[in-house]
C-alpha cells in the first residue's frame, strides 16, 4: 500500500511539473508560464505597466499623506489663497501624457503581433457548442476530413494526476514552432475560446468566422476553457492542447487520415 501511495505521489509530481505546468493552480495570482511569443509580450508588457503604476501609486500617496499632515487645520488657521500654478499644472499634464506615449509603443506591438497571421503550415477550425468544442482539420480536404468532438472527462472517470474540470477526451494537436492558423466559429450561442499559456481568448459567435494564430514554441499540454457565459454548462467545456514535435503530429494525423 505504501508503495502505490509513493508511486502515485510520483506520478503526481511529474506529471504536474512536466506536463501539466500550464494550467491553474490553487492560490495562483501569476500567469501561468508562457509559450507563445505573444503570451510573453503580454507578460512583459505587464511588468512594465506594473512599474509605472506602483511609482504613481507610492507618488500620490507620499503627496496625499504629506498634504494631510501639513496642512491640517491646527497647523493651517488660516487659508491660503493660493488657487492654481501654472508650473505644477504643466507638470502634472505633460507627465502624464509622456507616460501614456512610453506604454502606447509597446501596446501597438502586441496588438499588430496578435492580429498578424503568417502564411499558416496547419489551419483548424474550432466550433463552440452547448456545451462541447469540435474541432476540424481543414488542410487535407482533398483527402479526408478530420474532425471530431472533444468533451470534458467526467470527475468519476478522471485517473491519476488528471486534472478536475479541466481535462477533455479528444485534445486538439498543434506542431511545435509551427505558424497554426484557428478558426473560432459556435453553432449556437457565443462562446469564447481561451487559452491563458498561448496568450489566446476568441470569441466563437454564430454566424461568423474570428481566426487568431498560434506560434507554440515548447511541448506541453495547455488548459484553457470557455470564456464567454453560454449557458447551464458553460463551466464544462475545458479546452486541453497538446504541442508536439512535427514528426509526431504527422504520424497522428496520418493516423486519423487513415481511421
Amino acid at each position: 500500500m505504501l508503495v502505490k501511495f509513493i508511486l502515485a505521489a510520483l506520478f503526481l509530481f511529474i506529471n504536474h511539473t512536466t506536463l501539466s505546468c500550464d494550467s491553474p493552480e490553487n492560490w495562483q495570482f501569476s500567469f501561468q508560464d508562457p509559450a507563445t511569443p505573444v503570451m510573453e509580450g503580454i507578460i512583459n508588457l505587464h511588468h512594465d505597466l506594473m512599474f509605472f503604476v506602483c511609482l504613481i501609486s507610492v507618488f500620490v500617496t507620499w503627496v496625499l499623506t504629506r498634504t494631510l499632515w501639513y496642512f491640517k487645520n491646527t497647523q493651517n488657521n488660516v487659508s491660503s489663497s493660493v488657487t492654481h500654478g501654472t508650473l505644477i499644472e504643466i507638470i502634472w499634464t505633460i507627465t502624464p501624457a509622456s507616460i501614456l506615449l512610453i506604454i502606447a509603443v509597446p501596446s501597438f506591438s502586441l496588438l499588430y503581433a496578435m492580429d498578424e497571421v503568417l502564411s499558416p503550415a496547419v489551419t483548424i477550425k474550432t466550433l463552440g457548442h452547448q456545451w462541447y468544442w469540435s474541432y476540424e482539420y481543414s488542410d487535407y480536404n482533398n483527402i479526408k476530413t478530420v474532425n471530431f468532438d472533444s468533451y470534458m472527462i467526467p470527475e468519476e472517470d478522471l485517473e491519476i494526476g488528471q486534472l478536475r474540470l479541466l481535462e477533455v477526451d479528444n485534445h486538439i494537436i498543434i506542431p511545435v514552432n509551427t505558424h497554426v492558423r484557428i478558426i473560432v466559429s459556435a453553432v449556437d450561442v457565443l462562446h469564447s475560446w481561451a487559452v491563458p499559456s498561448l496568450g489566446i481568448k476568441c470569441d466563437a459567435v454564430p454566424g461568423r468566422l474570428n481566426q487568431t494564430s498560434v506560434f507554440i514554441k515548447r511541448e506541453g499540454l495547455y488548459y484553457g476553457q470557455c470564456s464567454e457565459i453560454c449557458g447551464l454548462n458553460h463551466g464544462f467545456m475545458p479546452i486541453v492542447v497538446e504541442a508536439v514535435p512535427l514528426l509526431n503530429y504527422i504520424s497522428w494525423i496520418f493516423n486519423k487520415l487513415n481511421d
